[in-house]
């Protein structure tokens, strides 16, 4: 006793066959697909983030340095004359140029970009070798800023996770 529905004309046996060949075709696909690899994430380098969170800070330094010899010559130990180098007013505007350039570098460097490394080692050491001729002016802060910027051109050195030899 077979109901139109159930009977050897109905649509279940079609229904086994395209059932059967999703199986037959099934493990196949989800093994290709089991197979794929999720898309490699691009994880930036501990050294450069720390390079590039170090820059934009001493970027910042020079900021306020330069702000601080535009607007206050009488902050420092030695008077205009006693600079090593230039006047003041002229720190000021280097050191104002210089922690822009640095604050963009930085921001480059968190982000990845292949520029920022070379830019930032050229401004971390223009830093130095700036904040050693300021030495006079403000001994302590100097030295501290040279030892950042060492550490930032070190940062920027050391080679990245996806780096090859």
């Amino acid at each position: 006793m077979s109901s139109p529905q159930t009977g050897p004309s109905s649509e279940q046996p079609r229904a086994d066959t395209h059932q059967a060949e999703q199986r037959a075709h099934g493990p196949e696909q989800q093994k290709q697909w089991a197979m794929t690899s999720a898309p490699e994430a691009s994880a930036m380098s501990g050294w450069l983030a720390f390079a590039g969170s170090l820059i934009l800070l001493v970027g910042i330094f020079n900021i306020i340095d330069g702000f601080t010899a535009l607007f206050r010559t009488d902050y420092f130990i030695v008077g205009e004359g006693q600079l090593l180098v230039f006047n003041f007013a002229t720190w000021g505007a280097i050191w104002l140029v210089l922690g822009v350039l640095q604050v963009a570098t930085g921001v480059g460097c968190l982000y990845d970009m292949t520029w920022a490394r070379t830019t930032g080692i050229v401004l971390a050491s223009l830093c130095a070798i700036g904040h050693l001729a300021f030495l006079a002016a403000f001994p302590l802060w100097s030295l501290l800023v040279i030892a950042l910027s060492v550490l930032v051109i070190y940062g920027l050195v050391v080679p990245g996770k996806r780096a090859t030899t």
